[in-house]
Parts: C-alpha cells; sequence; structure tokens
C-alpha cells in the first residue's frame, strides 16, 4: 500500500506541474458544461406509457387505442393501479402516465365534457414537454371522433331514446409534470453533461497517461523495478478516479449556482454510483492504452468510443426514439445507465432500490472491464 501511495503521489505531482492538464482538467470541462446545457432537441417516437383506465368502457378502451395508434406511443402497462404507474414513473421505464377516470363515458354523455390526467415524467426535461403536446393532440382528434359515434348509440336504460349531447365531446387533458414541475430541460441536461464529463476524465486521461509512459520508455523501467503490475496500475489509475470525483463535485457546484439543478436525492448514494462508474471509465482508459503506442493514437481511439457512448446514452437523443436494435445494444453501454443514476437521483430522489439494476449493470462492466484490460496490459507489457 505504501509504495502505491508513493507511486500516486508522483503521479499526482506530475498532473499540476503541467499547466495544459490542469487546464484541461478544471477549466475545459466546466466551459462545456456550462455551453453545451443550452443546446438540445428532441424528436419523439414510441415513447413509453401507462394508461391507467378506470372507466372500462368502449370509450375509454378507444382512447387508450388511437394513442397507441398514432405512432408516438407504446403503451407498457395497462393496470388499472395508480402505485403501478407512479413506480414506472419513478424507476423509469414510463415516461407518462394517463389516467382515465371512472367517470369518463358518462361525462361525456351528460355533460359533453370528460377528464383525463396526464402525468409526465418532467425528469425528461424538454421531451416531456413534446411528449404532453403529441399526447393532447391525440385526444383532441379523438374526441372530434366521440361527436358522430356518441350521438346515435347513446340510449336510455328505459327507452330506446337517443340522449342529446350538450355541444362537442371535449376530452379536458390535465397535465401534470412530475419530477420536473416547469419541464425546464437544463435540470434535465446539466446531469447527463456532468456524466460525460467525468467520462472523459476517466478514460481519455488515464489512457493517454500510460501512452505517455510508453512514449517516454520509463514503463520498461518500472516493470524491472520490485514493483507489481498491480500496484502500478492501481497507482496510476487512483490520482484520476480521486480526479473524477473533484470534477463531478466541481459540476454539482456549478449546476447548482449557475442553473439551479434539483438535488432531491442523497448525494452519497450519487457519489457512490459515480466511483463505481469510474471504475469502468478506467478499465476502458487501461484497456485502450494497451492497445496503442503514442497519446496522439490514445487520443483519437477514446474520441471514438466515448463519441459512440454518448450518442448512444440517451444524454443528447431519447433512447425512446432510437432504432428497436440499437435500444438493445445500448444496455451495454456504461455511459447510459450513469446517466440513468444520476437524473434519477438528483431530479427523482431515487434511492437504492430504484436504481439496482443500472448500478448492478456498471458493477458487472467494472469486473468485466478491469479483468480483460489487466489481462491485455500484461500481454503486451514484458
Amino acid at each position: 500500500m505504501r509504495r502505491i501511495l508513493f507511486l500516486a503521489q508522483a503521479e499526482v505531482l506530475h498532473i499540476v506541474r503541467d499547466r495544459i492538464l490542469v487546464a484541461q482538467i478544471l477549466v475545459v470541462p466546466i466551459v462545456q458544461l456550462l455551453i453545451l446545457s443550452n443546446a438540445a432537441t428532441f424528436q419523439i417516437r414510441n415513447t413509453s406509457i401507462h394508461v391507467v383506465d378506470l372507466d372500462r368502457t368502449s370509450t375509454s378502451r378507444g382512447l387508450a387505442g388511437h394513442l397507441a395508434a398514432s405512432g408516438h406511443f407504446q403503451i407498457v402497462g395497462t393496470a388499472p393501479s395508480l402505485d403501478a404507474a407512479n413506480e414506472g414513473l419513478l424507476d423509469g421505464t414510463v415516461t407518462m402516465v394517463v389516467v382515465i377516470p371512472h367517470d369518463f363515458e358518462a361525462s361525456l354523455v351528460r355533460t359533453g365534457v370528460a377528464p383525463v390526467e396526464l402525468s409526465v415524467n418532467g425528469e425528461k426535461g424538454s421531451a416531456a414537454g413534446i411528449v404532453q403536446a403529441y399526447a393532447s393532440r391525440v385526444l383532441a382528434d379523438y374526441a372530434g371522433e366521440l361527436t358522430a359515434r356518441l350521438r346515435p348509440n347513446v340510449i336510455t336504460a328505459k327507452a330506446s331514446t337517443p340522449i342529446p349531447l350538450r355541444g362537442v365531446p371535449r376530452i379536458d387533458v390535465r397535465v401534470r409534470g412530475r419530477y420536473n414541475p416547469t419541464l425546464n430541460y437544463q435540470h434535465y441536461m446539466v446531469p447527463g453533461i456532468l456524466v460525460a464529463l467525468v467520462t472523459m476524465i476517466g478514460t481519455l486521461l488515464s489512457a493517454q497517461n500510460i501512452a505517455r509512459e510508453k512514449e517516454l520508455g520509463t514503463l520498461e523501467q518500472l516493470n524491472v523495478t520490485p514493483i507489481t503490475r498491480g500496484e502500478f496500475i492501481t497507482a496510476k489509475l487512483l490520482p484520476f478516479w480521486v480526479l473524477g470525483l473533484l470534477e463531478l463535485s466541481l459540476g454539482l457546484i456549478v449546476g447548482k449556482l449557475v442553473f439551479d439543478i434539483p438535488m432531491v436525492g442523497s448525494l452519497p448514494l450519487l457519489y457512490g454510483a459515480a466511483a463505481l462508474y469510474l471504475a469502468v471509465a478506467l478499465g476502458i482508459g487501461l484497456w485502450i492504452s494497451t492497445l496503442v503506442e503514442t497519446q496522439q493514437q490514445a487520443m483519437f481511439v477514446t474520441f471514438f468510443i466515448v463519441i459512440v457512448y454518448l450518442l448512444m446514452s440517451g444524454l443528447f437523443t431519447p433512447i425512446d426514439s432510437m432504432a428497436p436494435w440499437v435500444q438493445a445494444v445500448s444496455q451495454i453501454n456504461p455511459v447510459r445507465h450513469f446517466v440513468t443514476i444520476s437524473r434519477a437521483i438528483l431530479m427523482k430522489g431515487a434511492g437504492p432500490a430504484a436504481i439496482v439494476e443500472p448500478l448492478s449493470i456498471l458493477a458487472i462492466s467494472a469486473v468485466v472491464i478491469l479483468t480483460l484490460a489487466v489481462r491485455q496490459y500484461r500481454k503486451r507489457v514484458v
């Protein structure tokens, strides 16, 4: 342990003395955070929704059918339970909950107006507003169709006399934004951008650092010393693990002071997940360093991998709008899972039970990636 601490101390001194590297670590990510948090566009398709049909009439079933047939929504749950629907919102499997009340059809017949509640997951930022607009338009179209359908068919229980409808049927849509009531897209973007910055610190700098040792020839010198490869790797990666957590802290401070992002959940839980995620990111950086010989090569390979990771993470493009096969492949993307965790903790106040699935995937990824990277490192360095 003493050797590891001495090597880590030497690594920290090298980082501090390199002004460009210090700027790359501390200044550039903050600038990126301020700029990228103001750039986001969304196109929504096949958004997951949960329909709570408390009325259970042909009219209410028709409403659900119209939502599904629009192409914008995919019904993933129909249980008539508000608790089940809210659980879907909390764990991120549902973007919107549609609640159809008990007297939906009766209200349409009696007064010409019936309420429908849309509970939108405000964690989705601007995407939530687009989902809300899509749903409102579909419901308005369906209300228009009800004019021709209900007038000739509704009869009293005592006689076959048509009941006149009072005016044109109208569905009163009541929208409620969950977790992000104002639908402020910066509250949605900043937690995700923090993940991107931590990823760059953990992956790019660790890959370049070991590649630099190769360029200078000091890697071979270290290999003939009593220092074991495990101690060397740990000492090399430990400073960047700490720097990643420091970068996350700076980002949270800037996010709170500049963008007033919500911090509803447990920060210790967030840091615990970040520590686990950084193990994955550092493992990827170590693996890249075994494939390249120069810092320039390490930079190019890292940027290629990180760009693919970010595009498939749901950070800039909602996962709901991706092709089905892309959604499946993105399950092995660690960035996607940490983005989900950070947004869930900061915006929803999610506890360990709500993030157990992405957290488990990160834990498995850390073990697999670090094992492969260390084995590959032993192969290439003699």
